[in-house]
């Protein structure tokens, strides 16, 4: 068996997308070759029968509209002429290729699923639920579309990577460490975090938020939490640390004490679930982890209680996250997650 990954970047260095790199390492497991198109290529390591094809994204500057019908037919040219050289597609996130290739698939025979986790519902998306033959989701608050081809599959979190640490020694003496990771927008809540920061006592703790801005309202959102933790004298306390590679994350979540996630994305945040994972204390007020967790890690998304329950946890220095670690593993594993996947292809081959 044969299959086409379409994706939007192959890079092992990005914060956000880099996870993908184990993914397509995870099927090359089981594919006789895997054939990868992305829109940006950067540094990979990847097996011998994996080939990486860009559409040329990380050439251009302005992506002005000539450079996207550049990138378009590209596009084309690479499924006509890798067309022998695979049987099957997966297209991670991006319904657009679905529509631009879905056509020529079918009548080509290629079975086609699409990886796509956002409660955003629009037309690119009810249209390419039209052309695929499965949708896979981490969980059902990841897709709003109702749908008969939809397959919850959990996260793929990566158990080779994402392991428990080491115990910190010392832990007398170090600062309490809190932290945070993803995108850095209004919808995660991150002025929540300063709000508990005035409360928490004076000393012992220390807050550090990876991560960047994406869109030009999350860059303004960004410089008012800057301007608000410094007229709050806090600029000593919580630090920003900039984007960490996802090759590097795993690490940043060992050396943390307490991962802490307020976002209102609604559906479970792979972040949270990587922390959890990583052997860390977990606190979230994002109402998916209520019905799937309960109150193991649930908070509502009030500073006083949140600011006491940091307390508690800080002063225990008891971790619990071992037992729920376990449920990471049984049901966002990404070996189960490839598996399930590839079932799907072979049952219809």
């Amino acid at each position: 068996m044969k299959l086409l990954i379409i994706t939007q970047k192959v890079d092992i260095n990005d914060d956000i997308l880099g996870f993908f790199h184990n993914w397509i390492e995870e099927f090359a497991k089981h594919y006789e070759k895997v054939t990868v198109i992305c829109l940006y290529k950067g540094e990979y390591n990847l097996p011998e029968n994996v080939k990486v094809l860009s559409l040329g994204k990380e050439k251009s500057v302005k992506h002005s509209v000539f450079d996207k019908i550049k990138y378009v037919l590209k596009f084309y040219k690479y499924i006509w002429r890798e067309r022998k050289n695979y049987d099957n597609v997966f297209v991670l996130m991006n319904p657009e290729y679905v529509i631009l290739g879905g056509l020529f698939w079918k009548l080509w025979k290629k079975k086609i699923a699409l990886w796509y986790t956002h409660k955003r519902v629009d037309l690119k998306l009810r249209l390419a639920e039209k052309l695929v033959d499965k949708i896979f989701t981490a969980s059902k608050e990841s897709f709003s579309l109702p749908s008969k081809k939809v397959e919850i599959t959990g996260h793929g979190i990566d158990s080779a990577v994402f392991q428990p640490r080491n115990q910190k020694s010392n832990l007398k003496n170090q600062k309490f460490s809190i932290i945070t990771a993803g995108r850095i927008a209004p919808v995660k809540n991150i002025d929540v975090l300063i709000e508990v920061a005035e409360i928490l006592p004076s000393s012992g703790w220390e807050i550090k938020i990876a991560g960047r801005p994406i869109l030009e309202s999350d860059e303004k959102y960004f410089e008012r939490l800057k301007i608000v933790i410094k007229e709050k004298k806090l600029d000593d306390k919580i630090k920003f640390i900039g984007p960490v590679p996802n090759k590097d994350i795993a690490e940043f979540y060992q050396n943390g004490d307490l991962f802490v996630n307020f976002s209102d994305t609604g559906s479970l945040d792979k972040a949270v679930l990587e922390a959890i994972a990583s052997g860390l204390e977990v606190l979230t007020s994002n109402k998916a982890f209520a019905s799937v967790l309960g109150g193991e890690i649930f908070i509502e998304k009030n500073p006083e209680k949140i600011a006491q329950k940091i307390i508690e946890i800080a002063s225990s220095r008891e971790n619990k996250s071992n037992q729920l670690a376990k449920y990471i593993f049984e049901n966002h594993n990404l070996d189960n997650l490839v598996n399930k996947i590839i079932n799907f292809y072979e049952q219809i081959a």
